[in-house]
């Protein structure tokens, strides 16, 4: 197994779904976000420990992801968040994912596959009430809903939509949860006026949930909060006042493959950006941007703090910090030692993780430093790095 490789903390995973789930009321069901491998961690580890944990069905956001949990016998209903292209449709059916929809052409569309196909699939309508991304405006709902009902291969399982801002804590963002979920709610009540049952009723994610109890409705999704990172402040905030934390699920780590000697003067890397200063001990690290080490994350690339500093990403290796140097390649990046580190070959060197790991920086960390979201980093942690359940 190659040396860099990301470790995957069941034992977190668990915790973090049962701290959110603390904050679930006993008739809500639980949905869990698996999507982009699950949140980096391994679709199939994520949905069946979700599911061990007592998630009710999980989530992902294209159809191959929806394959992959049911050739591992993945059996729970999945939503499918995104919208698929036309020649995906049929594979869905055949799989039996529950797709959003969201406008009259793309119904009609599923209608027709399941009909091929001779299935009765479960979809659910998605109702845009200012994320703007996808969904039926508010107006449309009813009608649509009857659509659907009025289709023999479908049935309304469930309506939804998607929160902006709910993990923010400021006024003028709680202000807009207030309206996206009022234009929810009005939605939903004209699809029962219209006749049509609504299904689960479902628009809390990660921090809605913590914060929000009146907005977990039916069914609430769970996302970034699994995987030991929180959304933002608010529901940061909502887990610390009941005295508990979320813990970070993976852990990325490699190891020390060479160490080789530079004297003051010597470059290292494209673009010759690090000059050593003194003498020193550089290690070679055999992990790069093609494994989800952003190159921005070069030390003449890093994102600078509200103070206008450049913040610098190290690494651990036996409990100590070292900076990487000169520009992250492809495949490998330079670690300063100094003289007489005490590190050698083949020694692990932990990019990030939770404390227990030996880990400097959490995934939040690194999002810092790189000038992004802790989704981004863990989500960019490509497939080539094996994950190792532990």
């Amino acid at each position: 197994m190659r040396s860099t490789r990301a470790l995957i903390y069941k034992d977190n995973l668990i915790h973090n779904l049962k701290t959110v789930g603390s904050f679930v009321r006993p008739s809500v069901k639980l949905c869990v976000a698996v999507k982009a491998n699950g949140y980096g961690t391994g679709a199939v580890t994520a949905a069946r420990t979700a599911l061990e944990t007592g998630a009710a069905c999980v989530a992902v956001a294209t159809v191959d992801e929806g394959i992959e949990l049911r050739e591992n016998g993945i059996a729970c209903p999945i939503l499918l968040l995104s919208l698929c292209a036309e020649d995906e449709m049929p594979l869905a059916v055949q799989h039996e994912l529950s797709p959003f929809v969201c406008d009259s052409d793309y119904i009609a569309q599923f209608e027709a596959a399941a009909a091929r196909a001779q299935k009765k699939i479960a979809v659910h309508l998605a109702v845009d009430t200012g994320m703007g991304r996808l969904g039926c405006a508010v107006a449309e709902a009813a009608s649509l809903a009857q659509k659907i009902a009025a289709f023999p291969h479908l049935a309304l399982a469930g309506t939804c939509t998607h929160f902006a801002s709910s993990d923010e804590a400021s006024a003028d963002a709680r202000a807009y949860t207030e309206r996206q979920f009022a234009d929810f709610l009005r939605a939903v009540q004209s699809i029962a006026d219209a006749g049509v049952n609504p299904g689960v009723r479902h628009c809390a994610s990660s921090a809605a949930t913590c914060t929000r109890p009146d907005m977990q409705l039916d069914m609430v999704r769970v996302g970034i909060a699994a995987y030991g990172y929180y959304g933002g402040e608010a529901d940061r905030a909502a887990v610390a006042s009941r005295g508990q934390v979320l813990k970070p699920v993976m852990t990325l780590q490699t190891q020390v493959s060479a160490i080789r000697r530079f004297y003051a003067g010597q470059c290292v890397s494209y673009g010759r950006t690090w000059k050593a200063a003194r003498d020193t001990d550089i290690a070679v690290l055999p992990i790069g941007y093609a494994d989800g080490l952003f190159r921005r994350l070069s030390p003449d690339c890093t994102h600078e703090d509200a103070q206008g500093k450049n913040e610098r990403l190290h690494v651990a290796i036996n409990g100590k910090r070292f900076p990487v140097v000169g520009r992250i390649c492809m495949d490998q990046c330079m670690v300063a030692l100094g003289c007489d580190s005490g590190v050698r070959r083949w020694d692990t060197a932990v990019i990030f993780g939770p404390s227990e790991s030996g880990a400097l920086h959490d995934a939040a960390d690194i999002a810092k430093i790189a000038g992004t979201i802790p989704y981004e980093i863990v989500t960019s942690v490509s497939k080539r790095v094996p994950r190792v359940v532990v």
